[in-house]
């Protein structure tokens, strides 16, 4: 997994198959969260966006402000192209550890398999901490980071209950997607679940319902 952390995996991957992928899980699987924390006006940043279709749902479904960063090269040249005749969903080349936006820019972050992928890199855990301090930097007083990720809370929350961001961090778990449609996750069980980690800035208090 450490070739997930290196941007020549990256540009190497999207240039062989830039069919669109979503990690993890897609847009429908996580659209009632994403609304309960991030309304339709807001201004929301998609980092690590890759060739999802998250954002293109999001914009569908009357997100009408996505940007949306990468550190690939080719995906971004190919999102650009693709989604010319959607001015409201943009695309940049950047890396999540040091963005290049103003301070207080964003509503909301949203990372979909993204801290995983910086923490297969080398020198995971400062990048972690660089990418939280950037997220933090660029949300506004109110602003929430939603990430989606395999690793459960006894790992992910170490990295993200921090006096540095003092972040109120709520936990929800999600269905994993599964080939059959009658099978039940056991929401207890972390092999059949993703877990979303909502972190708000300002000291929110946030639904921690499942």
């Amino acid at each position: 997994m450490a070739q997930y952390g290196k941007t020549a995996y990256w540009d190497e991957r999207y240039t062989k198959d830039p069919e669109p992928f979503d990690w993890y899980q897609r847009y429908s699987g996580i659209r009632e969260l994403i609304a309960q924390y991030i309304k339709k006006e807001d201004n929301v940043l998609v980092a690590g966006c890759g060739n999802s279709r998250l954002s293109e749902d999001m914009y569908e479904d009357g997100y009408s402000s996505v940007a949306n960063i990468d550190i690939s090269r080719v995906v971004v040249d190919q999102m650009t192209d693709k989604y010319k005749e959607k001015p409201a969903l943009t695309w940049q080349q950047m890396n999540v550890c040091s963005l290049e936006f103003p301070d207080e820019s964003f509503d909301a972050v949203i990372g979909k398999a993204t801290m995983d992928a910086v923490l297969c890199g080398e020198g995971s855990t400062a990048n972690v901490a660089k990418m939280c301090a950037e997220v933090s930097r660029v949300l506004n007083g109110a602003g929430v980071f939603f990430i989606v990720s395999y690793g459960v809370p006894d790992n992910r929350l170490n990295y993200l209950e921090n006096d540095d961001y003092a972040w109120t961090v709520t936990v929800h778990t999600v269905p994993k997607p599964t080939v059959s449609a009658t099978a039940v996750p056991d929401t207890k069980d972390a092999n059949s679940v993703h877990y979303v980690y909502v972190c708000q800035k300002g000291g929110g208090v946030a639904n921690a319902e499942n």
